[in-house]
This record gives C-alpha cells, structure tokens and sequence, in this order.
C-alpha cells in the first residue's frame, strides 16, 4: 500500500496501559504485555504514557519505543482469524487506532495525538512473550508474515492523550519507506541504504534495531 499523506486523520479509540505484570517463561519471568484501556486523559512522557512499565527493559521500552500503536482493523482481522475478540490493549498496544493505517506511515513521520507530538521510529517485531500471551503456538509466524506488525513511536512534545482524541499525520519525509515496507525488507539492502541515506540528511536517529540491520548489510558487503 502507498505511505500516508500529511494530513490523514484517525481517531484513538482506546489508551492502554499495563493492568498487571504476568508470569512469563522468558528470561526476565515476568510480563507487561498485558496491557488495558485507562478513561481520561493520559500525560505522554519521554518515555511513554504515565504508568505504564516495560519488564524486559533490553527489548522493550525507551525513547524509541515510548508508545506502540494498532491498527483497529488489524486487531478485528486477527480475532477473525483467531476466534475471539481481542479488546483494546490484547495486542500489548498503548493506542490502538481507528480509520488511520499506522503500518502505512513512513519512518519519520510526525503525529499529533492528542496534545503530544509523536514520531515513527520502527515497526514491531514480534517475540516469543508475544505468542506466548496470544496463546497460539505459531502466533509470532503469523504475525510474521501478515506483515503489519504497528508501529513504535518516540516523544517529541510532551502532552495528553485519551480515547476519542484524533490523530493527525502532521508530516512526513516522503521517502517511501514505510513501516510495513521497512518490516518486510530485513534483507533489502537498496531500502535499508536510501534509509539510511535520508537520516544521515534529516539527522534522524534511526531506532538501534535499523541502526544494526544497516550495519549488518556494510558488513556483507565488504
């Protein structure tokens, strides 16, 4: 699908935050993917949104992924495909968003939610605490080739969110590359050098895991 335009609009129909640390048969043994609707206003900080926790702090979490957000319609297509409803926060998702197709945004791109100001740094990858939380043994290859994993955002203007606020696409770079065409092309080199080549012109940090995966590819190469 083509990247979204500045201007697209979307509305927030849930704010999700952690309900509970869960156990978890990963490393660190505890969980915060399960995350739930909050009502009002919820202050969005440099490192996500007020209360809510990441337990494994080496993958999740931090500037770069201060806030993660759903497409609505991903979430009703893998309750099709699963049998069961997912409501808001059963995807481990801080937002979850109506009528904007945030896998469609490019890396780069400025949204205003609410009253912060948030930019697209990378898509998600999905892990094991992930299929293990969904309950199905070969959710993380689904997810995987689906393809529309959401997005993460970092903070560039602090603000408020809640549900029912709208999300409008400030700006973009225009370069293309989308967080789903940046999801599926791990082995595009010519995608992953015209990234590169933008932020180096933009000074735009690129998000460690782009950042390795541009390194990777210089290192084949050589």
């Amino acid at each position: 699908m083509s990247a979204l335009a500045a201007g697209s609009r979307g509305a927030v129909e849930a704010v999700c935050v952690v309900g509970a640390l869960r156990p978890d048969a990963g490393s660190v043994g505890t969980t915060a993917i399960d995350k739930r609707p909050v009502d009002g206003p919820v202050a969005i900080g440099e490192l996500g949104l007020y209360a809510d926790v990441q337990a494994d702090r080496a993958h999740h979490g931090g500037p770069d992924q201060a806030v993660y957000a759903i497409d609505a319609a991903e979430a009703e297509h893998w309750s099709a495909q699963l049998g069961r409803p997912i409501p808001a926060g059963g995807l481990g998702e801080n937002l979850r968003v109506g009528g904007l197709a945030v896998d469609d945004l490019e890396i780069g791109a400025r949204v205003r939610a609410g009253s912060a100001l948030l930019e697209v740094t990378a898509p998600r990858t999905p892990c094991l605490t992930f299929q293990r939380w969904m309950g199905t043994d070969d959710f993380r290859a689904r997810y995987h080739e689906r393809g529309r994993t959401g997005v993460y955002f970092r903070v560039l203007e602090r603000g408020e969110v809640r549900a029912g606020d709208e999300l409008l696409v400030e700006s973009v770079p225009g370069h293309g590359a989308t967080v789903a065409a940046v999801y599926a092309g791990a082995r595009d080199r010519d995608l992953t050098r015209s990234l590169v080549r933008w932020a180096d012109g933009a000074g735009f940090a690129l998000h460690r895991e782009l950042e390795a995966r541009a390194q990777r590819h210089l290192k084949d190469e050589r």
